[in-house]
């Protein structure tokens, strides 16, 4: 699904990028006239990348602490957890911006999104950990497992996809070896995406998209066989 101001589709915005508690909703798909009926209420699982990976912890339960995520980007620690994503280079400026002039785009960042119609998320490469304090993370209960890559520039590991998983009880981690870095969970570009926008469509020599992401569909797959497992009576 293409998120509003968030994806290749239309330009950037600071409210899609940065508003990443709204997205924790999944009301919209149920209802929806072409996808709602296809859906089994009973056995729901969630899968997101990046800030959809975000979205999936705070689905799970995690609760965004936007003021605290703000006070660690200006700590020592920051690093590149926040520094401006390569594709939206002023993000960073427009968002203190969009919460100075307008402060009431934070009046549910702190809010829990859990939503108990899903049974299990699975992250890949999540991002945000920062902003999510390890007090929320131990309250979820229900199934988490975790994907990235161990050369991860975008979300690091150590600040992200490891933190959710030390912090959440009985999340599963798997960490892609390598050169595997964070845009290898995106399609697979044809020969013009490769010339146009390489930072997205060219990998580290030696790592074959495909095959991760073959890699991570059969662990999706088999997670969610188990998790969202209907017992007969």
């Amino acid at each position: 699904m293409n998120h509003p101001g968030n994806n290749a589709a239309a330009p950037y915005t600071a409210k899609g990028f940065s508003i990443w508690w709204e997205r924790a909703r999944i009301s919209g798909i149920l209802a929806d006239a072409k996808f709602g009926d296809q859906i089994d209420p009973k056995r729901i699982g969630s899968a997101g990348f990046s800030l959809g990976g975000y979205t999936m912890i705070a689905i799970a339960g995690g609760i965004t602490d936007v003021q605290g995520f703000i006070r660690f980007c200006d700590s020592p620690n920051a690093g590149v957890t926040c520094t401006r994503p390569p594709e939206f280079p002023s993000l960073v400026e427009d968002f203190r911006k969009l919460i100075r002039e307008h402060p009431e785009v934070l009046q549910h960042s702190g809010n829990s999104f859990r939503d108990t119609r899903v049974r299990a998320v699975f992250a890949m490469a999540p991002g945000l950990g920062p902003a999510i304090p390890a007090s929320s993370l131990k309250t979820i209960s229900i199934p988490v497992q975790i994907v990235a890559g161990e050369s991860d520039q975008n979300v690091p590991i150590a600040l992200n996809a490891k933190y959710f998983a030390a912090e959440i009880p009985g999340a599963k981690l798997h960490i892609f070896p390598g050169n595997v870095a964070h845009y290898v969970s995106l399609d697979s570009c044809s020969e013009i995406g490769r010339k146009t926008v390489p930072m997205l469509c060219i990998d580290a020599q030696g790592v074959d998209r495909d095959a991760i992401h073959a890699d991570t569909v059969r662990r999706a797959l088999q997670f969610f066989r188990v998790t969202l497992e209907t017992k007969s009576s």
